[in-house]
């Protein structure tokens, strides 16, 4: 059983910044990609940005420059380090793990940018 639980969602105003931390727990295999998707209301899960346990490192083209992924293979745990945050970046984000074929996802956190 895997679980990915995330936190440091939150308010913020528009210009801010915001970290998110997805930490893994359960049988995880060693070669695996975590990232962040996210999801506005009435849309479909979007890449938001993806980086491997070789650190290999994709984002969409809305967080370039202003996001940063990163993550410690010995705990297990993902961040998104969101800067320049603007008022479209309020959805709900989800931490995702992928290994061997499957992939797992996270409750969700909300962000909230007020302009």
């Amino acid at each position: 059983q895997v679980q990915l639980v995330e936190s440091g969602g939150g308010s913020v105003q528009a210009g801010g910044s915001l970290r998110l931390s997805c930490a893994a727990s359960g049988s995880i295999f060693s070669v695996n990609t975590m990232g962040w998707y996210h999801q506005a209301r009435g849309n479909e899960r979007e890449l938001v940005a993806t980086i491997t346990s070789g650190g290999r490192v994709t984002y969409a083209d809305s967080v370039k420059g202003r996001f940063t992924i990163s993550r410690d293979n010995a705990k297990n745990t993902v961040y998104l380090e969101m800067n320049s945050l603007k008022p479209e970046d309020t959805v709900i984000y989800y931490c995702t793990l992928r290994m061997l074929g499957r992939a797992y996802w996270g409750q969700g956190t909300q962000v909230t940018v007020s302009s």
